[in-house]
């Protein structure tokens, strides 16, 4: 790694915020040129309309110095200073004179790449996950950290994670596998030729530039699907081993070429039509007729390579032959931003490939952003100064955003093929089914027909033949029985006749003639013969019976057989129904694509329209102030937002339930809180009310650091800060900073109480409410831009007890002193950090005005620190005033002679 950017590429470099809707600074020269106009765009505003401006959004980071740089710059001041609350950076001409420039957002060299990616990329990819294009480029000098913000893989630190890792990590939560695609290619542009990163045998791409949209294609890239970040970091691992680098003075990995990495992101809207058929089933109706709705957007990254001057970089040979390339395809890039900045009728976008593929990004109609990336040391003033030039000239670049919304008539066609084969195979298999169970009714009645036939054969058979049997029985008796009186009888007549004298003969056949008991014993007989014979009879009648109940049970079983019948063929009547229904469905399937035709035709001819509902409007209008009248520059942005929205309209969107319109709504104010002449008009309209009770009732950390923000402006003036302190603001922002995680926060919040203690009237006040310790709990932080603010307002405290000391109204220890604040002041006054320094020493200066506090600060080690400061301060107001007060003190004289 080169010493320039190796330590940076490295990863010691950090930074969150979000340029999308941090506000409405813009940047500019501050000494000589106005600002441009700043349009904001949110997706859900821009959907169905033909286009939107949309302005290119630039910020700027800032390199840490390397070894190199401290050893080679050790005797000079760095050439620029970042003031990161009011997005300014100053470059410095010379020790008298700087430059004051404004930019969407300035990153520090503490600045995490979380930070860089939410504020710079993570917007770009929301917009592209809701269908519209997107650039994100790097730009600056060899060295500066541009591979570093863009496509640092974080394998060692998952925080050093770049822009593009982050940025794929977003959109695979984002879009669903089943139903949307994410396809991706990467690609360098070498020597004014294109070549496939992720194959290098394919190395000379053509462009091809779609004639209806004016998208750039290239035919013959590699395009590769992901599926999940693991296949997308062996991609990006395997193309950056593809991509030609060099050894030169400034960077010992310096890229040759530059590369753009593509990513088309396909996704499908489930709208209220498509679900609710779903939901109901009812797919063989012509409602289910809409198409669902694809959205494609695409995002570009491109890592450009830095731009370098060959008397310093020492390059040669072939190096040369790269660096001449190089700086001519950023010349073009140059030019064609310096055309559409100053709304040249042509753009020379044909100069250059690089230019080419970048047509959509400036002046198309993708949403950009651009990282320009500088570096500290002075010795390369001029080339840092090209770079803010070029940022510059980028933010005046309109781009119009379109959205790239069509109709999936293919998914339509497939969906209404399946729903016809599931009905086809769910009424193949209700008539099988019907038919199954017709066959099990009929089996079932012949079964139990012929079960009861065979019951009633067989019961009428066993009932004859017992019948016969009792029959044959009775007769065998009656004659065995008629037999053996036979043979009494003759015997019986005889006696009896020979008793009375009746003369007894037998007839001829020598039978007896039978008495009238036995008549009457057959008789009896008869009747006994004749009563079985008539319960037989009724047996039989019974058995009949029984036989007509199961001939009815066949009729009733052949009748529920008709009605099944008749059942089938209604069944079978629907599917021929069901067969005429499909034919129309697929007729008119065939019609919806002729329409789907003609449709896109005229969306061709004539574009969208929409109708934004009175929210849409107001907001649209918050985040895209429209000029009215272009030419008139010398109004102010704030002006004309005034003139189109109205600061009590944006005012009552602080009270708006949804989330995301109170924070637009603050962000607007905070950013007009920073002009001095907003801040009388907004107070007077109640935003100071407003932005308190919004600390007071939000949970929302991006709106208490926003409206912190505000605060901190509006408590510049003198008379606000009284109406702050009268309505509660400091122990506001005191539970702010107690529940605050974001150092953002935590600065916006000290920044408020900073401008507060700044004011004589208001000293008691601060400290009973809590803004001493507030300031206090902050230093826990412990981060740079935190320390500054609280180190400020140690100061700004001292300076007023000691006005109060010399004008006889104060006495006693100072205040900071009984709250602790004085062991961190003197721990912290020799740090590194020259915004935390300069403040620190202030402070100490003030205090040791009053020889009340003379004492603490000598028990405290501040003699050696007032000692070193009347020394080696590099302002000259505060280092006469630390040799003063260790001249005038007693205290400190004899603290002195005892050193001796």
């Amino acid at each position: 790694m080169a010493t320039s950017a190796g330590n940076y590429r490295s990863g010691t470099h950090k930074s969150s915020l979000r340029t999308q809707c941090s506000g409405s600074s813009s940047g500019v020269k501050s000494s000589a040129k106005s600002k441009p106009t700043l349009r904001k765009s949110s997706p859900a505003a821009l959907g169905g309309e033909a286009g939107v401006p949309g302005r290119v959004r630039v910020a700027v980071r800032l390199r840490p110095p390397n070894a190199e740089d401290l050893a080679a710059d050790a005797d000079f001041a760095d050439c620029v200073e970042l003031q990161p609350e009011l997005k300014r950076l100053k470059l410095r001409k010379n020790n008298w004179d700087t430059d004051t420039y404004e930019f969407d957002e300035v990153f520090t060299e503490y600045a995490s790449q979380k930070r860089v990616y939410e504020v710079v990329a993570k917007p770009v990819v929301e917009g592209v996950l809701d269908g519209y294009n997107g650039t994100i480029m790097a730009y600056g000098q060899t060295g500066t950290g541009k591979t570093y913000t863009l496509g640092r893989l974080g394998e060692e630190d998952v925080s050093d994670r770049g822009i593009m890792v982050r940025a794929m990590e977003d959109i695979l939560a984002e879009v669903s596998l089943e139903t949307d695609s994410v396809f991706v290619s990467y690609l360098q542009l070498y020597m004014e030729t294109i070549q496939d990163l992720l194959d290098p045998s394919t190395d000379n791409i053509s462009i091809v530039e779609v004639p209806k949209t004016g998208d750039v294609s290239l035919p013959g890239a590699t395009v590769v699907e992901i599926r999940d970040q693991q296949s997308f970091l062996e991609l990006l691992r395997l193309g950056e081993a593809h991509r030609f680098a060099a050894n030169t003075k400034l960077n010992t990995e310096s890229s040759r070429s530059h590369a753009i990495l593509m990513v088309q992101v396909k996704r499908s809207l489930r709208t209220r039509d498509t679900l609710s058929n779903e939901s109901s089933g009812n797919s063989h109706t012509s409602k289910s007729l809409k198409p669902p709705v694809v959205r494609k957007g695409k995002l570009v990254v491109v890592d450009l390579a830095g731009s370098e001057r060959i008397d310093k970089s020492g390059s040669e040979g072939h190096t040369l032959e790269e660096a001449k390339s190089i700086n001519l395809s950023l010349s073009a890039l140059g030019k064609c931003i310096n055309a559409l900045a100053e709304n040249s009728p042509h753009v020379p976008f044909r100069d250059s490939k690089l230019t080419r593929l970048l047509r959509d990004s400036f002046g198309g109609t993708a949403r950009t952003s651009l990282v320009i990336t500088i570096g500290p040391s002075p010795r390369h003033r001029g080339e840092t100064s090209s770079t803010i030039m070029f940022g510059q000239r980028a933010m005046k670049v309109e781009n119009m955003l379109k959205l790239k919304e069509e109709f999936d008539y293919k998914s339509l066609s497939r969906r209404l093929e399946v729903q016809m084969e599931n009905l086809i195979a769910e009424n193949e298999r209700q008539q099988k089914a019907f038919v199954d169970e017709i066959e099990r009714i009929t089996i079932e009645a012949q079964n139990q027909i012929a079960e009861a036939e065979r019951r009633y054969a067989n019961a009428l058979e066993e009932e004859k033949l017992r019948h016969q049997k009792d029959y044959t029985d009775s007769i065998k008796k009656l004659e065995e029985k008629w037999s053996k009186n036979q043979q009494k009888l003759p015997a019986e007549r005889l006696a009896l006749g020979e008793k009375k004298g009746i003369d007894v003969t037998s007839n001829g056949n020598g039978s007896v003639t039978p008495s009238i008991e036995e008549a009457f014993e057959l008789k009896k007989l008869l009747q006994k013969e004749t009563q079985l014979r008539i319960a037989a009879e009724e047996e039989i009648n019974s058995l009949k019976l029984r036989f007509s109940e199961l001939k009815n049970l066949e009729v009733s079983g052949n009748s529920e057989i008709f009605k099944l019948h008749k059942l089938l063929e209604n069944e079978t009547q629907q599917k021929q129904k069901l067969e005429g229904e499909i034919a129309i469905l697929q007729t008119q399937l065939l019609q919806l694509s002729l329409n789907a035709d003609e449709t896109r035709k005229n969306l061709e001819r004539h574009g969208p329209e929409r109708t934004p509902n009175a929210l849409d409007s107001l907001m649209s209008q918050l985040r895209l102030p429209q000029l009215q009248d272009p030419g008139n520059g010398e109004k102010s942005s704030v002006a004309r937002l005034f003139e189109q929205v109205g600061l009590q309209k944006i005012l009552s969107l602080l009270e708006a339930e949804d989330t995301d319109v109170r924070i637009h709504a603050v962000k607007v104010v905070a950013n007009l809180a920073a002009e001095e002449g907003n801040q009388q008009k907004i107070v007077e309209a109640g935003g100071l009310t407003s932005l308190l009770m919004l600390l007071r009732n939000s949970e929302d950390e991006t709106i208490h650091r926003v409206a912190a923000g505000a605060i901190a402006n509006l408590a510049m003036n003198e008379t606000n800060q009284e109406m702050i302190m009268d309505q509660g603001g400091i122990s506001l922002l005191s539970m702010t900073a107690a529940n605050a995680q974001d150092p953002q926060t935590l600065r916006m919040v000290a920044g408020a109480i900073a401008n507060l203690c700044g004011n004589d009237k208001l000293q008691a006040k601060l400290r009973s409410e809590g803004g001493i310790t507030a300031l206090l709990g902050m230093v826990r932080c412990g981060h740079p831009d935190v320390l500054a603010q609280v180190a400020r307002g140690f100061a700004n405290f001292a300076k007023c007890e000691s006005r109060a000391s010399t004008q006889g109204t104060k006495s006693g220890k100072s205040v900071l002193i009984e709250d602790g604040a004085l062991s961190w002041i003197v721990q912290n006054a020799k740090t590194e950090a020259s915004s935390i320094r300069r403040h620190i020493e202030l402070a100490l200066c003030h205090l040791a005005q009053h020889e009340g506090n003379a004492k603490e600060m000598v028990k405290e080690g501040g003699t050696r620190e007032l000692v070193r400061i009347s020394k080696e301060c590099s302002r000259d107001d505060i280092r006469s005033l630390a040799h003063r007060t260790l001249t005038s003190s007693p205290t400190f004289l004899s603290e002195l002679r005892r050193l001796r």
